[in-house]
């Protein structure tokens, strides 16, 4: 018989990360322990309190609930259905369900990455911070290997903003490095074509979210003229429903659709994005949303069953210094599943 444990789990961020929303200086996950016939399956319930659609007061009853049902002979299935606008929650109850099928080995996507015999390119994160501390960090991914920056803008002086990534693009040419921006939805729909303008110039990849979500017109206006391509975010946060998708995707018409499966409907929710986007000419990338190597390791398998080229997000499981010990490794702006290393799930995750 199935049977389910629910383990708090709070990570603390090795330098405090500063995004546009604030300062985080810890985050929040609750992981989904499985057991049936002696195996286990884990899985990870992600919110940041600031973003996430599920989050409210009473989320860990909400978990704890659920975990009361299955333990009361309750269908996974049934409760993936019935918790369908709940991304954080399909995700968990998703990846711990798919880790127990394939054994319990931390392998909920049976992939050549999941051996250790490909790697995934990822993007180097930069924190907002000071024009001086980012330009350090940037050239510490640099010396890391990284061909793919990715910049957290919008939070301090939009000038000086301008101006680092003009010293940037001097130091290093399109060819070298690939610098993606995330606005987090900073900017406002009047000034935002200027942004645009200055990043294009600049030969910036694509920016992410460049005003807050549903200004619906505002955003299909903004991709229709834009000459830097914008990527969809956090306009993707609230839509489950599959007619809605498309009604999205055909109005705005964005050049690429970023998937955060904890914040995007899971990893269904996700898989139904990407079909719907590649359909209509529109490319994407998958990131993680601060989860622990649990959820990170399933979602870097998930990209990986996908077969995409383009760099990815997935690179912030170094974030805290209390993570899970997992095979997960960054080297040369790649993250590959290292088989000499060995996951170290905490004691408490069993029962």
């Amino acid at each position: 018989m199935l049977k389910a444990k629910l383990i708090p789990y709070t990570m603390k961020f090795i330098r405090p990360a500063g995004t546009s929303r604030g300062i985080m200086l810890e985050k929040k996950s609750w992981i989904l322990s499985l057991k049936k016939d002696g195996i286990y399956g884990f899985g990870e319930f992600s919110i940041i309190e600031s973003l996430s659609p599920d989050w409210n007061q009473n989320y860990e009853s909400t978990l704890q609930n659920i975990v009361d049902q299955i333990n009361n002979g309750q269908d996974l299935n049934s409760l993936i259905k019935a918790y369908r606008e709940k991304p954080s929650i399909v995700f968990g109850l998703e990846t711990a369900n798919l880790d127990l099928i394939n054994d319990g080995k931390q392998r909920p996507f049976d992939t050549p990455f999941a051996d250790g015999k490909e790697q995934i390119p990822i993007n180097g994160l930069i924190w907002m911070n000071d024009k001086e501390t980012m330009f350090k960090s940037i050239q510490q991914k640099l010396d890391e290997g990284f061909k793919c920056i990715k910049l957290k803008i919008g939070a301090i002086d939009y000038e000086s903003e301008i101006e680092l990534l003009k010293h940037i693009r001097n130091s290093f040419s399109k060819e070298t490095i690939e610098i993606r921006v995330d606005a987090n939805g900073a900017f406002d729909p009047k000034n935002a074509a200027k942004v645009l303008d200055d990043l294009n110039s600049l030969d910036i990849h694509s920016i992410e979210q460049p005003i807050k979500q549903g200004q619906f017109n505002a955003m299909a206006e903004l991709c229709r003229t834009t000459p830097t391509p914008i990527a969809l975010d956090e306009e993707l946060i609230g839509i489950h429903n599959r007619k809605e998708k498309i009604e999205l995707l055909e109005t705005i018409r964005p050049q690429y659709i970023i998937l955060k499966p904890s914040l995007h409907g899971g990893i269904s929710g996700s898989k139904e994005w990407i079909d719907l986007a590649e359909k209509r000419g529109i490319g994407w990338w998958m990131t993680s949303a601060l989860e622990s190597n649990i959820g990170l390791n399933a979602i870097a398998q998930f990209a990986s069953s996908l077969k995409t080229k383009m760099y990815q997000g997935l690179g912030t499981g170094s974030l805290y210094y209390n993570n899970i010990e997992s095979p997960l490794t960054v080297k040369q702006g790649h993250i590959y599943s290292d088989q000499n290393k060995k996951w170290v799930i905490p004691s408490a995750f069993f029962f």
